[in-house]
C-alpha cells in the first residue's frame, strides 16, 4: 500500500467498557418506550419486551465474546466473518455497515441530538417551501431541513475531532458517560420518589391477559428495544487499538451489556410510574414528542423539560461520537485487505484512519436527509441481526474446526444460548419483512448493492497487480 503506519494499542479494559456503554446508550432509552406502547398497550408487556430484548442481546454478546476472544483485531465482525466464512460474506457485512448499519446509526443519533437542541433553542426553518418535496413518496429530504442541517454539522464536527486522534475521541466519550449516568440516576431517584408516581401503571397484571398482544406485535415492539440495545458489538471494531484484546474485549462486552440492562429497566419503570399507557400512545402518535421529556415534566415542570432536553443532548452527543470513532475501523480493515478503496486504508499522523472517518461522515450526512428516525432505526436492526446471527453461528463452526485451540472466553450455556440467539435472529428477519416491509426492502436493497461493488473491487485490484 506504500503506507507504513499502523494502529497503536492504547486502550485498556476500562475504556472497553466505556465504549460498549457509550455505543449503546443513545436515544433509545428516552424515545422508544412510546412506539413499544403503541404495539403492546400494556406496561407489563413493555417491561417484558425490555427484559427479553436485554436477555437476547446478552445471549448475542456472550456468543460474540467467544468469537472475539479468538479472532480480535481491528475491524471486529468484518475480521470474524472473513475467517469463519469467506472474503465475500465479510465484504457484504462491511458494505452493509457502511451503507446502512453504522452510518444510519450515526445519522439517527445526530438527528435526535438536533431535535433536542431544537426543543431548547428553536432552529430556524430552512427551505420550508420544499418540505413536501418527495422522492418516490418515501423520502422527504427537505422536511425539518433546519434540524437535519444541524445533525449534519454535528456529524462533521465529531468526525473532525476523531481525525485528530483516538485519545481525543475516547476522552470525550468518558466525560460524557459520567454526565449521562448522573442524569439518568437523577431521573430514577426523583421520578420514583415523586408524588406524581402511580405504581399501578406498571403493576396491573390484568394486562397480561388482555388479548391484544400477539407474538408478531411483541417482536415488532422488540425492534424498538433492540435499537436501544444496539451498538455493543462496535467495540470489536477497534480491536487493534485495545491492549490484550482477546481478554479485554469479551470482558468489556459482557460487563457493558449487564450495566445497560440494569439502567434500562430502572429508567423505563420510572417512565411507567409517571405516565399512563394512553399518555404514552398519545406521545407516539404526536410524532414530535419524547417520552422522557413528558415523564420529567410531570414532576419538575418546565425546568424538568430543560434538564431532560440537555441530558438527551449530551447522551446523543456521546453516542454519536462513540459510533463515529469505532465505526470507521472496519472500512479501514476492508481497504487494507483489498476489499475497499485503497485510500481508505490511509493512517494519518495521529495514527487514525482519517479517510475512512471522512467518507463515513459524508455518507452518514446524506442519510440524515433520507428519512425519519424510526424508519432508519427499524432498517438498521433488520440489517444488523442478519450478521449477528451469522457471527453466533460461527461459535459452532469454530468449535468444530478448531476444537483444541485455547479460548480465553467460552460462551456460557453452550450450545443452548447461541442456538436460541440464532433462532431469534431468524424470527426477527421474517417478522420485519411482514410487519415493516418498506424498511426491510430498503435494507435488503442497500445490502445487495454491495454485490457488484465486490466484483468491481476484485477486478480492480487484480488489474492493478497485473499492470
Amino acid at each position: 500500500m506504500g503506507n507504513q503506519r499502523n494502529l497503536v494499542k492504547t486502550l485498556g479494559l476500562g475504556y472497553v467498557v466505556i465504549f460498549v456503554v457509550a455505543n449503546i446508550i443513545g436515544s433509545g432509552v428516552y424515545k422508544k418506550i412510546a412506539p413499544m406502547t403503541a404495539d403492546l398497550h400494556s406496561s407489563i408487556w413493555i417491561l417484558a419486551a425490555w427484559i427479553a430484548g436485554g436477555i437476547i442481546t446478552l445471549f448475542g454478546a456472550l456468543s460474540n465474546a467467544e468469537v472475539a476472544g479468538l479472532l480480535a483485531d481491528t475491524g471486529g465482525e468484518f475480521i470474524y466473518l472473513k475467517k469463519i466464512y469467506n472474503r465475500f460474506f465479510a465484504f457484504m457485512y462491511g458494505w452493509s455497515l457502511f451503507t446502512v448499519i453504522q452510518t444510519a446509526t450515526i445519522s439517527s443519533l445526530a438527528y435526535v441530538f438536533a431535535q433536542s437542541l431544537n426543543s431548547i433553542i428553536p432552529i430556524p426553518s430552512v427551505f420550508s417551501s420544499l418540505q413536501h418535496f418527495t422522492i418516490g413518496g418515501v423520502f422527504f429530504p427537505f422536511q425539518d431541513f433546519g434540524v437535519k442541517l444541524t445533525a449534519i454539522l454535528l456529524i462533521l464536527i465529531l468526525t473532525g475531532l476523531n481525525i485528530t486522534g483516538l485519545k481525543s475521541g475516547a476522552g470525550v466519550s468518558k466525560a460524557i458517560m459520567l454526565l449521562v449516568f448522573t442524569g439518568l440516576f437523577v431521573i430514577v431517584v426523583f421520578g420514583l420518589g415523586s408524588l406524581t408516581t402511580k405504581p399501578a401503571n406498571f403493576m396491573n397484571f390484568k394486562d397480561l391477559t388482555n388479548g391484544t398482544v400477539t407474538v408478531s406485535a411483541f417482536y415488532t415492539a422488540m425492534l424498538a428495544a433492540f435499537w436501544a440495545y444496539q451498538g455493543w458489538v462496535s467495540v470489536g471494531f477497534i480491536g487493534g487499538e485495545i491492549k490484550d484484546p482477546t481478554r479485554n474485549i469479551p470482558k468489556g462486552i459482557v460487563s457493558g451489556v449487564f450495566i445497560v440492562i440494569i439502567i434500562y429497566l430502572l429508567v423505563n419503570m420510572t417512565y411507567l410510574t409517571l405516565l399512563s399507557i394512553p399518555q404514552l400512545v398519545q406521545i407516539n402518535e404526536a410524532g414530535n414528542q419524547i417520552a422522557a421529556v413528558e415523564a420529567v415534566r410531570t414532576f419538575w415542570g418546565t425546568g424538568g423539560v430543560l434538564f431532560i432536553s440537555l441530558l438527551i443532548l449530551v447522551t446523543t452527543l456521546g453516542c454519536t461520537n462513540a459510533s463515529i470513532l469505532t465505526g470507521a475501523r472496519p472500512y479501514y480493515a476492508m481497504a487494507r485487505d483489498k476489499l475497499f478503496f485503497r485510500s481508505i486504508a490511509k493512517i494519518n499522523k495521529a495514527n487514525v484512519p482519517s479517510n475512512s472517518l471522512l467518507w463515513q461522515g459524508i455518507w452518514a450526512s446524506v442519510l440524515v436527509l433520507s428519512g425519519t428516525f424510526d424508519q432508519l432505526t427499524d432498517m438498521i436492526i433488520f440489517a444488523v441481526f442478519i450478521f449477528y446471527g451469522a457471527t453466533t453461528l460461527g461459535v459452532f463452526i469454530l468449535r468444530y474446526r478448531m476444537p483444541e485451540i485455547h479460548r480465553p472466553y467460552k460462551v456460557w450455556g453452550y450450545p443452548v444460548v447461541p442456538a436460541i440467539f440464532i433462532l431469534f435472529c431468524i424470527g426477527l428477519f421474517f417478522n420485519t419483512i411482514i410487519t415493516r416491509p418498506r424498511e426491510a426492502t430498503i435494507g435488503l436493497v442497500l445490502i445487495f448493492s454491495g454485490i457488484p461493488v465486490y466484483f468491481f473491487m476484485k477486478w480492480r485490484y487484480s488489474k492493478t497487480e497485473r499492470d
